[in-house]
């Protein structure tokens, strides 16, 4: 199991890398091109959904027991002392953004994605640091 997890890992880090690059001139791109708008919101909805396996696979890896949903996976590594309480309080939200992802991706505001959820990619960063942490 932890082989899985640290190609998991990975796995996020090469997606993050991915979307590093379609930083520049999102705004302008995500208006006028189809094509990059799919592949920003396939890759952000990949990069949340594997956040979100990666704590399932930690929680098994270490015995925690089973949880209600996905956002509850998360917590269960900050009761856990897995991952900093107040950062899983605030790290659960990208339960919330899979969900909208997957089923309301026609909703999608660009300004919002292109400004703000940029933003947090750095926070995914720190969930990974603790990750590689508990292994």
């Amino acid at each position: 199991m932890q082989r899985n997890i640290e190609l998991k890992i990975q796995k996020i880090y090469d997606y993050l890398d991915i979307l590093d690059t379609y930083k520049d001139d999102c705004k302008q791109r995500f208006l006028n091109d189809s094509m990059f708008e799919g592949a920003l919101l396939h890759y952000l909805y990949v990069v949340s959904d594997s956040c979100i396996s990666l704590a399932e696979m930690m929680i098994k890896h270490k015995n925690f027991g089973l949880t209600q949903s996905y956002s509850n996976s998360i917590d269960r590594l900050g009761d856990k002392g897995i991952l900093p309480r107040e950062f899983a309080y605030d790290f659960t939200r990208i339960a919330s953004f899979r969900n909208f992802l997957a089923h309301y991706y026609e909703d999608v505001n660009y300004l919002i994605v292109c400004e703000e959820v940029f933003e947090k990619l750095d926070d995914i960063k720190e969930y990974l640091k603790y990750m590689k942490e508990a292994l």
